[in-house]
């Protein structure tokens, strides 16, 4: 999603578009410090969504959102500002969240996936993720994921070219990828049912999920539904297991 953030303190202006920028959802990020170049920009350009201060010289947020909600594809309204008090107005006007400073990256994250929801068709929700490697972004497909591994705050993405390490809890991937064919097996795994050969059983008589790149645990409280969704992937013709 391409994102506008609106305060006119630079410090929290910066402070906002530093972690917007490291939202995995994000593709671009474009400051404003004050609400007339933020309405010039959204004028001749199109954001997704914009994060509004309310306490802003000459024209507050609240003014700038209403004036927004009359565009004939207005963006979606995200307020951060410090005070408590313009909750009622802010949702009044039909704003997606309203966050409090000092800013949570966690508080940021649910917000980002209400407003994602909102933005983007679930079906391609994610349909890829930015990585850094050596310095340099690059994007991994979502079809050429095979299985999805925990890492505390981060996820590794295990694919035929390597894995990498994206920002994200497992529990918050999930909610983006398991319409799109990823099913949770264990609390540390999520797998690509397109991707297991076979069901396995392990030498302490547990279940495995078998890829081309390796095993994946699959816990007792996960095991029937895996087995019922990879029959109905059967069914429809979605899994191929003879290459």
């Amino acid at each position: 999603m391409r994102v506008l953030a609106v305060d006119d303190v630079p410090a929290a202006l910066d402070e906002l578009c530093r972690m917007l920028r490291d939202a995995p959802e994000v593709t671009s990020v474009v400051g404003a410090q004050d609400p007339l170049t933020a309405l010039r920009m959204i004028q001749s350009d199109r954001f997704d969504v914009v994060f509004l201060d309310i306490s802003m010289p000459a024209l507050d947020g609240l003014e700038l959102a209403s004036l927004l909600t009359r565009l004939s594809e207005p963006p979606v309204i995200v307020f951060v500002t410090a005070h408590e008090e313009h909750a009622v107005a802010a949702f009044g006007i039909g704003a997606v969240d309203y966050l409090l400073k000092p800013l949570r990256a966690e508080r940021l994250a649910d917000t980002l996936a209400r407003v994602n929801k909102r933005t983007v068709s679930p079906v391609d929700t994610m349909a890829a993720l930015p990585v850094e490697v050596g310095g340099r972004t690059k994007y991994v497909r979502r079809s050429d994921v095979q299985f999805v591994e925990a890492h505390g705050d981060y996820v590794r993405l295990h694919t035929r070219t390597g894995a990498y390490l994206v920002r994200m809890p497992l529990s918050r991937l999930q909610e983006y990828w398991e319409n799109a064919g990823f099913a949770r097996v264990h609390r540390g795994f999520l797998v690509a049912l397109g991707s297991v050969r076979e069901l396995r059983s392990d030498s302490a008589g547990g279940l495995l999920a078998h890829t081309d790149l390796g095993d994946v645990p699959v816990s007792r409280r996960h095991s029937r539904e895996l087995r019922q969704r990879l029959l109905r992937a059967a069914q429809r013709g979605d899994l191929d297991w003879r290459s």
